[in-house]
C-alpha cells in the first residue's frame, strides 16, 4: 500500500506541477511571483508543522537537528558546486555561438530538472515511509514548489528555440524522474529504518533550504508595500494549505 501511494504520488505530482505550469505560462507571467510566494508558504507550512516534528519522534532529536543544519550545509555546497561548474564551463576556451549557447541551456536545464525530480521523488518515499498523511504533505509542498520552477524552465526552453508543445513534452519527460526515484527510494530506504530521523531531517533541510535561499531573496527585489503586503499574505495561504491539509488528514483518520 506504501508503494501504491508512492506512485500516486509521484505521477500526480509530475503530471499536476507541469500541467499547473504550463497553464499559469499560458495566462501571464506576472502569475511567477504570486506562485513563488505559495510555494515559500507550503515549504515552509510542511518542514516546520510536519516533517520537523516526525523527524524528532522518528528518533533522537540531536540526530534529526544535526541532519537538518548537515543537509542545508549540503545543499548550499551542492548548489555553489553547480554555480562553479557553470561559471568554469562559460570561462574555458572559445566563447560558443549564440545558438548554441541557447541550445545547450535548453539541454541543460532538462537534465537538472530530471535530476531535481529523482530527489524529490526519493524524499516522497522517505515521507510516505514514515506515514501516509506526512508523505501527502510532503508531496503538496513538492508539487507547490515545482510550479513555478517549471515556469522558469519553460520561459528557457522557449528562449533556447523550442516550440511550446516540445518544451511541455520535454518537462512532462523530465518529470518521469519522480516517479524513479520514488520507486527506487521506497525500495532502498525502507531498510534502513534507523536512520529514519536523519532522512526525515534532510527532507526538511531540502524544504528550508529551497525557501530561505533560493525562493525568498526574489521576494526582496519588489521592496515596495503593496508588494510585500500581497507576498505575506500567499505565504500564509501557502501555510494555510498545509494546516488544513493536516487537520483534514488527521480528522479523517
Amino acid at each position: 500500500m506504501t508503494l501504491t501511494w508512492i506512485v500516486l504520488a509521484s505521477l500526480v505530482g509530475g503530471l499536476l506541477s507541469v500541467g499547473a505550469a504550463a497553464f499559469a505560462l499560458m495566462l501571464h507571467a506576472s502569475w511567477l511571483p504570486m506562485l513563488v510566494s505559495f510555494a515559500i508558504g507550503t515549504l515552509l507550512g510542511a518542514a516546520f508543522l510536519e516533517v520537523v516534528p516526525h523527524a524528532f519522534e522518528a528518533g533522537d532529536a540531536h540526530q534529526a537537528a544535526s541532519a537538518i543544519l548537515g543537509g542545508i550545509l549540503g545543499f548550499f555546497l551542492l548548489e555553489k558546486l553547480l554555480l562553479w561548474r557553470h561559471s568554469h564551463d562559460h570561462e574555458a576556451g572559445a566563447e560558443p555561438s549564440h545558438h548554441h549557447e541557447h541550445s545547450r541551456a535548453g539541454l541543460l536545464i532538462v537534465v537538472g530538472d530530471t535530476v531535481h525530480n529523482f530527489v524529490d521523488g526519493i524524499l516522497i518515499a522517505a515521507a510516505f515511509l514514515q506515514s501516509p498523511e506526512l508523505g501527502l504533505i510532503t508531496a503538496i509542498a513538492i508539487v507547490a514548489h515545482e510550479i513555478p520552477q517549471e515556469v522558469g524552465d519553460f520561459m528557457v526552453l522557449l528562449h533556447a528555440g523550442y516550440s511550446r508543445a516540445k518544451a511541455f513534452a520535454m518537462n512532462l519527460l523530465s518529470s518521469a524522474g519522480t516517479l524513479v526515484g520514488g520507486v527506487l527510494g521506497y525500495f532502498t530506504l525502507s531498510d534502513f529504518e534507523a536512520w529514519e530521523a536523519t532522512l526525515l531531517g534532510i527532507v526538511a533541510a531540502s524544504m528550508i533550504y529551497v525557501a530561505v535561499a533560493d525562493l525568498i531573496p526574489g521576494l526582496h527585489k519588489r521592496p515596495e508595500l503593496r508588494a510585500t503586503a500581497a507576498q505575506a499574505v500567499l505565504i500564509a495561504m501557502g501555510v494555510g494549505v498545509i494546516a488544513l491539509v493536516r487537520v483534514l488528514i488527521s480528522n479523517g483518520h
